[in-house]
């Protein structure tokens, strides 16, 4: 006498829906957190830095920090073109965007992006502010409680 299968076939047919519904949950969970530690580990390169590094940096997607260059910057329609500037060498930007407000010459700046032809192809600006800034515009910056004294 055979011995039969004392399973429902429901319940065999839910666990295994189970399973695979916690596969594609973990799945996803996994490639937030890749994508997450990707933007995370961007190299950032001052950009005399990523002008000698050029060839090894090739297309790949970095953050480079300059000077914005007085007298480079023309606004374009959703664009704006400029130059950095690090240790007397200079690099052309074309940035896909509006720039922040406090954007402007004479500033120095954290650009997202990577090189295209001869240019940087930003996608992000980011302007740093001194202490000095700081302490003259107080009400423009928020600065987080505990760096309060």
């Amino acid at each position: 006498m055979a011995v039969e299968d004392q399973r429902a076939p429901g319940r065999t047919q839910g666990r295994r829906r189970l399973i695979i519904a916690s596969l594609v949950v973990l799945a996803a969970l996994g490639f937030l957190v890749v994508r997450g530690l990707g933007n995370a580990t961007l190299y950032f390169r001052t950009a005399d830095e990523a002008v000698a590094q050029r060839q090894q940096l090739g297309t790949e997607r970095f953050r480079i920090e300059g000077t914005v260059v007085d007298g480079t910057v023309k606004g374009m329609s959703n664009a704006v073109a400029f130059n950095i500037e690090s240790k007397g060498v200079r690099v052309p930007v074309l940035h896909q965007g509006d720039p922040p407000e406090l954007f402007k010459p004479n500033i120095p700046v954290v650009l997202e992006g990577h090189f295209q032809g001869d240019a940087f192809a930003s996608d992000r600006i980011m302007v740093k502010h001194s202490e000095d800034y700081v302490a003259k515009h107080p009400s423009r910056v928020t600065v987080p409680p505990s760096t309060v004294p």
